[in-house]
């Protein structure tokens, strides 16, 4: 790893990937705020029906402890506690008559809902642990 910032760091340990389909659209959603130097923010936080809940939201950049990684021209940041649950996860957009939207293919979720929201990993756990403030 290599630092971008004091506590930002560049990735290459963490395996986000992102279709060329997410990626357009991000460009283009990015564009549309007047955020073309944006990111797009992948995070996990516990809730949801099976234990964690997957977030994305568009990001003017990175914050203190997020990873950076680039992908199919696309910046993706991700915080620290939740990069070691997407890693090897897939970005993915669709756009057809039944559903329109982001998702994420994530190989360490053993466990999902319907909806594709929510997840379980192998633990069975749903709450990310908090780091100390120190």
């Amino acid at each position: 790893m290599r630092p971008v910032k004091e506590s930002i760091v560049q990735a290459t340990d963490v395996n986000v990937s992102v279709t060329e389909a997410a990626a357009q659209k991000t460009k283009s959603l990015l564009e549309q705020k007047g955020m073309p130097e944006g990111a797009l923010r992948v995070f996990v936080v516990g809730g949801g029906c099976s234990g964690y809940q997957y977030g994305m939201a568009l990001a003017g950049g990175p914050e203190e402890g997020d990873i950076v990684v680039e992908r199919t021209g696309v910046r993706v940041v991700v915080d620290e506690d939740s990069a070691r649950l997407l890693d090897g996860a897939e970005v993915d957009y669709t756009e057809d008559i039944m559903k329109s939207g982001f998702s994420i293919f994530n190989p360490n979720a053993v466990k999902s809902c319907a909806c594709g929201s929510s997840f379980q990993t192998a633990d069975g756990s749903g709450q990310i642990p908090q780091r100390s403030s120190q």
